[in-house]
């Protein structure tokens, strides 16, 4: 499938890679990008050979400058930008429903919506030159679409922190504050990632989609509700053909052998 702001790839080794590529604005994120961003994780979710997803960006210092400001003020009827921002919930539930884990291999700065972006992600991880923050209170708007990720993945105190001044953060604060899980060199980047989303494309696909749609159907859950909605994904894993290939490895000290079933 043809993109224009953004690539799609898959390698031999499962791991897929979604990557931002419009320079000229700072991968930023109008109704095109966000509509193939859409459209590439749908493409990724439906191919079998895609066992991870990374998504990063081809831009040397920015990740994504955020959303597109021209289309906040641009003198159209009301009712198209509410069309158009929807794009943000799709792509952040697209991501979280996606049944295969994510990476966001931060290369610059996430900045305004991209944080939501790459907070949708499963993992974060940023070069230590990265800079992370919510501008948008400085330029009159404020991050709606992205408080309820942010709240879920940060602090409720130092969200309001972020969320009212608009200040920029290192990524080494990223790291404190838990948004990032792992911060590198540039020189080490590149092979962080690479580890990690080798590691994730290996393991069962099945198991891996149980997994991930627990993760994200049962955080919001009360206790009693999500101890009892993990109790039956229990009961449905140990029907996979994948658990037992992993304990019958495990005693045999091999690889397992996944057959996704």
């Amino acid at each position: 499938m043809p993109y224009e702001k953004i690539r799609y790839e898959v390698a031999p080794n499962g791991v897929g890679t979604v990557t931002l590529d419009d320079p000229q604005t700072r991968n930023a994120l109008g109704s095109q990008t966000l509509s193939e961003l859409i459209e590439a994780f749908e493409q990724a979710r439906d191919d079998d050979a895609a066992r991870c997803v990374v998504l990063t960006s081809s831009h040397e210092k920015v990740f994504s400058a955020g959303g597109d400001l021209d289309g906040f003020a641009a003198d159209v009827p009301l009712v198209h930008k509410h069309s158009d921002t929807e794009r943000f919930p799709r792509l952040f539930r697209l991501i979280g429903e996606l049944g295969k884990p994510t990476i966001c291999a931060a290369n610059g700065h996430v900045l305004a919506g991209s944080l939501g972006i790459a907070l949708a992600c499963d993992l974060i991880v940023a070069k230590d030159t990265a800079g992370f923050g919510t501008p948008e209170i400085n330029v009159g708007v404020f991050p709606f679409m992205i408080m309820a990720l942010i709240y879920r993945n940060v602090g409720r105190k130092k969200t309001n922190e972020m969320l009212l001044l608009g200040e920029r953060m290192t990524a080494a604060d990223a790291l404190e504050a838990g948004i990032v899980n792992r911060v590198v060199s540039a020189e080490e980047f590149d092979g962080a990632v690479s580890d990690w989303a080798q590691k994730l494309a290996a393991k069962s696909p099945v198991l891996m989609r149980l997994g991930k749609d627990a993760m994200f159907r049962s955080q919001d859950m009360p206790f009693l509700d999500a101890l009892e909605y993990l109790h039956h994904n229990l009961t449905l894993a140990l029907s996979t053909e994948d658990v037992a290939e992993g304990v019958q490895a495990f005693f045999e000290k091999r690889e397992p052998r996944w057959t996704g079933r």
